[in-house]
């Protein structure tokens, strides 16, 4: 199973500009990730369409962030990127007329649901500049 790690490096990248200030360029957050430009810019795209960077072109141009990270939060950041599922686990429906697989299904499906909502109101509560206070205490 392929896990979506997108948010937990967009946080991290975000992060990283607000430090550096200024403009990133695709190559230097490619080498800070380890992947290269073609999949930042298509990963950095939909928290451009968010508003939360914006991107120049050209000689001196690259990312930057369209807001302070105080204002920004990690629920922004995952909405941005689609909202993925913010669970690795999920449910089979392998025997639909099975009662007890019926039974099964119903209630993870219920727990799995209070626990994504949770853990997104959670996200609503922390900011990109808390995450950046964090990491400049350890």
């Amino acid at each position: 199973m392929r896990h979506d790690a997108r948010l937990s490096r967009m946080l991290h990248v975000l992060i990283h500009m607000d430090k550096r200030g200024g403009r990133t360029t695709s190559d230097t957050i490619a080498q800070m990730l380890g992947t290269n430009p073609v999949v930042v810019r298509r990963t950095m795209a939909p928290l451009k369409r968010a508003g939360l960077v914006t991107s120049d072109g050209g000689a001196g141009g690259g990312w930057s962030l369209a807001r302070a990270v105080d204002g920004v939060t990690v629920r922004e950041v995952h909405e941005a990127l689609g909202s993925p599922s913010v669970l690795a686990i999920d449910v089979a429906v392998d025997h639909k007329t099975c009662p007890v697989e019926g039974a099964v299904v119903a209630e993870l499906g219920a727990v799995f649901r209070a626990t994504e909502a949770f853990m997104l109101e959670r996200m609503q509560d922390v900011t990109l500049g808390a995450l950046a206070m964090r990491a400049s205490q350890i």
